[in-house]
């Protein structure tokens, strides 16, 4: 526990999965939490929450002048749980004269349009890209483009609103799918139009780090066994350490470590996404957050603390226990983002013992609700649930993690049951 009492300001998603791990880790440490939350502003009056419990996420100025109306005594710091909140987080730090992220840099990492124009002027790797907007034809960038190519939303995550095309037809297609997708996910899709750009072979790693006055301290290089080529990008399995060479990994860290410092992020949890081929190392996003989902919890044996904790602990003290960092006993642990077979009404599962008996499983957490309707990329933006594993080796990590994923049977229903019509009446 920390010597005196903390106040954080903590942006709570209704819909966050990490939101308890926050809180747990803010009780553990003796962090006394103001908590902010999205909750419909027309329920949130009648349920008895106050202004900061229906914020608009999504409109970051409007939100920070209703927390500053509000809000009531000092703050330490201001935290987003997830990528929703990153850059009413960042704007809140700023007016309120906090240390933290500019949330300029923050817009730009969370704006592929923006990302993709900051590292082509910087010199990454950078896949020719095209500018769609809302109110232009696909067909009118065929002589331009060159097959395949990935349509991409601008701002959202978990391979949401991103499909592979790989000719003029289902280019068409994925254009008018992922704009759907985007008008349904954002409130500025008419403005924001899509991202266009040239499909990048080769396998997929994850750096998660965090920010400590600009230096970059990397907390893990996570392989992405599965291969990702599309046509959608639903990811999977992360398991480290990485089976990359020791240089390739520390190249990687110089590439986003250098990402990070163009774009003028400086402290707090780093995710990245990255792309290793014959040519080199291409950058796909930076997010000024951490590991989404329930991901950050393959961490916690690593770290010798939740990785919640790890983020606290920076905002509210003045230095970050790297040394804590260094704290793994050896070994590899891996977690699987449980795939959605399909769009559908999530009912139960079965087999959940039994794939938790299995050798080096250390954690099945199921997070979809009886009800739900679940769905998987492009338009899904949930999982049904996550395994954790630990294991001597991350070939033996992962084996675990797809050992334990074939025993579980989920029961998705169709949303709309076919009715059988009546027999016609004979007169």
């Amino acid at each position: 526990m920390l010597g005196t009492t903390k106040r954080v300001l903590l942006l709570l998603p209704t819909t966050g999965y990490r939101n308890n791990d926050f809180l747990a880790a803010a009780k553990k440490l003796g962090v006394e939490i103001v908590a902010a939350a999205n909750y419909c502003h027309q329920l949130a009056p009648s349920w008895g929450l106050g202004p900061i419990m229906a914020l608009h996420f999504d409109r970051p100025q409007q939100a920070a002048d209703t927390v500053l109306r509000e809000i009531n005594g000092a703050l330490e710091a201001v935290l987003a749980v997830d990528d929703s909140g990153v850059e009413l987080a960042a704007l809140l730090t700023e007016r309120l004269g906090l240390p933290g992220n500019p949330a300029d840099a923050v817009r730009k990492v969370r704006d592929k349009l923006a990302f993709r124009c900051l590292l082509r002027a910087h010199d990454f790797l950078c896949p020719q890209f095209h500018h769609l907007p809302t109110s232009d034809d696909a067909r009118t960038l065929l002589l331009v483009l060159r097959f395949p190519v990935v349509v991409k939303a601008r701002r959202l995550s978990a391979s949401r609103g991103v499909i592979r095309a790989n000719d003029a037809e289902t280019l068409v297609r994925a254009v008018n799918w992922v704009r759907a997708i985007q008008s349904r996910a954002d409130r500025d899709a008419q403005e924001l139009g899509l991202v266009i750009e040239d499909f990048i072979p080769g396998r997929e790693y994850a750096l998660e780090g965090i920010l400590n006055q600009s230096q970059l301290r990397i907390l893990a290089l996570f392989d992405k066994p599965d291969p990702l080529d599309g046509p959608y990008f639903e990811e999977t399995l992360y398991v480290s350490p990485s089976r990359l060479p020791a240089a390739l990994q520390e190249r990687i860290h110089r590439e986003v470590s250098r990402a990070c410092s163009v774009a003028g992020l400086v402290t707090g949890p780093v995710h990245a996404e990255v792309r290793v081929n014959e040519q080199g190392i291409w950058i796909l996003e930076i997010a000024a957050r951490s590991i989404g989902g329930l991901c950050g919890r393959v961490l916690t044996h690593t770290l010798g603390m939740s990785l919640e904790e790890m983020i606290l602990r920076q905002v509210v003290a003045e230095s970050l226990p790297f040394s804590l960092a260094d704290a793994s006993e050896g070994g590899a642990a891996g977690v699987m983002m449980i795939p959605i077979p399909r769009r559908g009404i999530y009912h139960g599962i079965e087999g959940l013992a039994a794939a938790q008996s299995v050798t080096g499983i250390t954690e099945l957490s199921i997070t979809a609700e009886p009800g739900q309707i679940v769905a998987p990329p492009p338009q899904g933006a949930s999982y049904l649930g996550f395994i954790f594993s630990r294991a001597a080796s991350p070939a033996e990590a992962e084996d675990a993690l797809r050992n334990a994923h074939r025993r579980l049977r989920f029961d998705i229903r169709p949303e709309y049951p076919a009715v059988q019509a009546p027999a016609a009446v004979r007169t």
